[in-house]
């Protein structure tokens, strides 16, 4: 019994020496660059109750919770996700003639998940939460901050993925499908398994053209040409405006020298159902997951009776330590 006692449980780890050293380095980097922002810093705590993650915000799956009770009876979770954290706090401390606001926070998240086998279910996340802009200046400047903290932690490639969640839900409207089976549709388009989204509507009753852009979605990926492609699957309304939306947000990051960073990507859905817009995710060489992630979220606030429009980023440090580790860039400290 006391040799189990000296290691950690799985998914969990020490970090000290050097490693430790450098990731302090890190993330001094990534906070100065939130103070350039104009970024104001916040703090949420690591245990919250269960409803701030349930199945209605639309976050992380109910089985991947760490759950426990207060002495009351009340269920409570360790954070797995920062972004409900702070939404939470801006409707509990800050009045609506507060917004716009500019959060960045920093801290621990909590997943017990099985896909993290071999990953850490303890992970480091820094981030930034643009709270009460729609505009699509707002969704550039975060795009624009994502590429500033990626080079600011010393990499020199790197590639922001951006996707439209309004587009794929303007198709899922449209085409009469259960939600149950919208849901299989955007799993397997997220795999790129574009031949199972054609077997899985060949026999339904969805309209062709929509069944035809479903179908295509896997495959739209690359430069600003692709906006020009979606816009032919663009089978209503909202999915024109979300295209026109990126197209604006294409123009703003061009201005802001960033563009060159920057795809896109409609296969990108998060399994996160809060997010309403614009969704990226960076990637680099050295890590097989992504670096950072981030998107506009329009209607979480509303969970928590503040009805405001948000955009954020969130960066993973384990992940991006390794990557700058795999590529030979680690700054000295």
């Amino acid at each position: 019994m006391k040799n189990l006692m000296i290691h950690t449980p799985e998914g969990f780890r020490d970090l000290y020496g050097r490693e430790m050293e450098r990731k302090r380095s890190l993330m001094n980097s990534l906070r100065n660059a939130f103070d350039e922002y104009g970024y104001r810093h916040i703090e949420t705590p690591a245990v919250e109750y269960f409803d701030v993650f349930g199945n209605e915000v639309g976050t992380t799956p109910s089985n991947e919770l760490y759950k426990f009770f207060d002495r009351d009876g009340h269920t409570l979770v360790l954070r797995p996700d920062f972004t409900p954290s702070v939404a939470r706090a801006v409707a509990m401390h800050f009045p609506p003639d507060s917004l716009p606001l500019r959060l960045c926070y920093e801290g621990k998240t909590y997943v017990n998940s099985q896909e993290y086998q071999l990953h850490l279910k303890e992970q480091t996340q820094m981030g930034v939460e643009l709270i009460g802009d729609g505009s699509p200046e707002a969704d550039a400047e975060i795009l624009s901050l994502t590429c500033r903290l990626l080079t600011e932690a010393g990499l020199t490639e790197f590639q922001v993925s951006v996707g439209e969640n309004n587009f794929f839900r303007a198709l899922a409207d449209a085409s009469g499908l259960s939600e149950d089976r919208v849901e299989e549709v955007r799993a397997l388009i997220s795999n790129k398994n574009f031949f199972g989204v054609e077997e899985l509507l060949a026999s339904g009753q969805t309209a062709p053209e929509i069944r035809e852009a479903f179908v295509r979605l896997p495959k739209l990926f690359g430069g600003s040409s692709v906006l020009d492609e979606a816009a032919q699957y663009a089978v209503n309304e909202r999915a024109a405006a979300s295209i026109e939306r990126l197209r604006a947000v294409e123009k703003l990051t061009e201005e802001a020298g960033c563009a060159r960073y920057i795809s896109y990507d409609f296969g990108l859905l998060s399994k996160f159902h809060y997010y309403t817009g614009m969704i990226f995710s960076a990637y680099t060489y050295g890590s097989g997951e992504p670096v950072a992630k981030g998107g506009r979220y329009d209607r979480l606030l509303a969970h928590f009776g503040t009805d405001a429009p948000a955009v954020g980023v969130g960066v993973y440090i384990e992940q991006l330590m390794n990557a700058l580790s795999g590529q030979k860039l680690r700054k000295e400290v």
